[in-house]
Formats: structure tokens, C-alpha cells, sequence
């Protein structure tokens, strides 16, 4: 019983991450609680399948593949476990420009379309944005079908291999001719926004840094190396997660680390995903308004 209810809660946690649709979760659920009466009454127990369906995604937040005003590539880079793939965006006239850029860590399904549009958003807002693909190690996103396999492969990577290859994202960005070496921040969403705790506690390199409902949270030690600057940006009502933030708030505070901290009333985990029915239009734009001048007050900064 106990590992039905942990698949369900992994296929819900899909669900609110827009792997598939609510009726695709319902026929999913169906086949471990053997029918689909049972399926929808099993569902009814999660607070994200009594929310609102999302709203439209407000114009100025989504950026097209095909945005006049960037570049945008898929990329390839050397990374301590062999070739890593990713994703590239910048501001197509730049003047000969110098500029910051901001890596994007994905979810954990791989590197999806939502990353690469966040990548483009971060090249919208003037940085270079480089978005690594934490499932390189095993061939690429690509090389899974769907949510469930994207999962699962995320499920088989481990912290040390992450660390390692957002520090080789690190050093190919630090590489790249038309960046400001020091001045790379790093964004990550859920289980991405942990990886960005992760290396934080584990690289000084960083100019700035914001965690999405970033889980897990950084234990005492791992805040203790922290030197980056941090905005932590949580959900009002994904309680557990946001509850715990309040002894990594208060360490951080006490231990003098520079850190702001963002929680948005009514939203829930994954507020920004505009592919998922967690979606915030409010709370996702105001959020992304905050993310912009953080990096713009680190990474512009004289």
C-alpha cells in the first residue's frame, strides 16, 4: 500500500510539473488503484487537483524559439563524464559587449522546452543564458519518451555527478569570448533549485543565485560555505518545503550571508511553469521581476 501511494504521489508530482495532462494522471492512477472511480477519489486527497486550471501565460513572459532578437543554439561542452549537452541564448546585437550570464538547472526530467524558454528569458533580460542538461551522463533528455522515463533517469543520477557537471557548465560559460568571466550567476527550479544550493555550498565562483522551491534545502554546513549572493524564491502553500526555510532563513541571517527571500501567497510548487497546472501568472511574473534585478544588482553591479 505504502509504495502504491509513494508511485501516485510521484505521478501527481509529474502531473503539477506538466509532464501530462489531468486525464492522462487520472488513467495513470487507475492502473494502481484498479479503477478509475477509485483513481479520481484517490486524487481528490491532493490539494493541487482542487486548484483553479492555470490561467493563460500573460504576454512578455513566455520568449519564441524564433525571437528576432537572440541567438539561440543547442550546444555541446566536455564535462568530467563526457560531452554535455545544453542550450544557449543571448542578445543578438550586443555591440561588442561584454556580458553576464546565468546558467539554468532544469527540473527532474532533464532539459525540457519550459529550461530553454527561462533560458531565453534570461537572454531577453541581458545576460547570456547557458542551460545544462543533467541527463547527459546517460545520452540526453532526448533519449527518454516521456515523463516517467525522464524521471527515472533523473532518479538514477547522483549529487557528486550534478556538482560536477554544473562546475564544467560553470567553466565552459567562464570560456565562452563573450562573457564577463565573474560575473555568472545561477537559477534553478525544484529539484534544480536544490542543485543550485548544492554547488553554492560547494563553488565561491558564483555571482549571485536564485533557487526556485529549491529542495532539498542546504544543512547547516553546506550554509556555512556558502559566499554567494541568494534569493530564495518559495511557494506559500507547498507548506512543508516552505516551512523549512525558516531555520535555513535564520542561519543564514545569523551566519551574515547575503540572502533575500520571496514566498508568494495563493501559489504552490512550480508556480512558474507555464506547462503545469500549478502555474501562477501573478506570482510567476512578479517572481521573475524579482529574479531580474537580483542579477542585475550582483551581476551589473561596477
Amino acid at each position: 500500500m505504502y509504495q502504491e501511494k509513494g508511485i501516485i504521489a510521484q505521478l501527481v508530482h509529474l502531473y503539477v510539473d506538466g509532464a501530462f495532462s489531468r486525464r492522462e494522471l487520472v488513467q495513470r492512477v487507475a492502473r494502481h488503484t484498479g479503477s478509475v472511480t477509485a483513481a479520481v477519489a484517490t486524487l481528490s486527497g491532493f490539494e493541487i487537483m482542487n486548484a483553479q486550471p492555470p490561467a493563460a501565460c500573460p504576454a512578455g513572459l513566455q520568449v519564441p524559439a524564433d525571437a528576432a532578437d537572440l541567438v539561440t543554439q543547442d550546444i555541446t561542452y566536455p564535462g568530467e563524464g563526457g560531452t554535455l549537452f545544453g542550450y544557449m541564448a543571448y542578445p543578438k546585437n550586443t555591440g561588442g559587449k561584454l556580458l553576464p550570464a546565468v546558467i539554468v538547472v532544469h527540473e527532474n526530467q532533464g532539459l525540457l522546452d519550459h529550461h530553454k524558454d527561462v533560458t531565453r528569458r534570461v537572454a531577453r533580460a541581458g545576460f547570456i543564458g547557458v542551460a545544462v542538461d543533467l541527463l547527459s551522463r546517460q545520452g540526453g533528455t532526448g533519449q527518454f519518451p516521456d515523463a516517467v522515463t525522464r524521471s527515472g533517469a533523473y532518479g538514477r543520477t547522483n549529487q557528486f555527478d550534478r556538482r560536477s557537471d554544473l562546475i564544467s557548465t560553470l567553466s565552459y560559460t567562464k570560456s565562452l569570448p563573450n562573457v564577463v568571466f565573474n560575473r555568472i550567476g545561477i537559477i534553478g527550479f525544484c529539484a534544480g533549485g536544490g542543485n543550485v544550493w548544492d554547488v553554492l555550498s560547494n563553488v565561491e565562483e558564483f555571482a549571485a543565485a536564485v533557487p526556485y522551491y529549491g529542495t532539498p534545502l542546504p544543512n547547516s554546513a553546506q550554509i556555512d560555505a556558502i559566499k554567494t549572493p541568494v534569493m530564495g524564491v518559495y511557494a506559500e502553500t507547498d507548506r512543508n518545503l516552505t516551512i523549512g526555510m525558516a531555520a535555513v532563513m535564520s542561519e543564514m541571517i545569523s551566519k551574515q550571508k547575503t540572502f533575500a527571500f520571496r514566498v508568494y501567497q495563493g501559489a504552490g510548487h512550480a508556480f512558474n511553469n507555464d506547462t503545469g497546472p500549478a502555474f501562477n501568472p501573478e506570482a510567476a511574473c512578479d517572481a521573475w521581476a524579482q529574479t531580474t534585478a537580483w542579477f542585475n544588482k550582483w551581476l551589473l553591479k561596477p
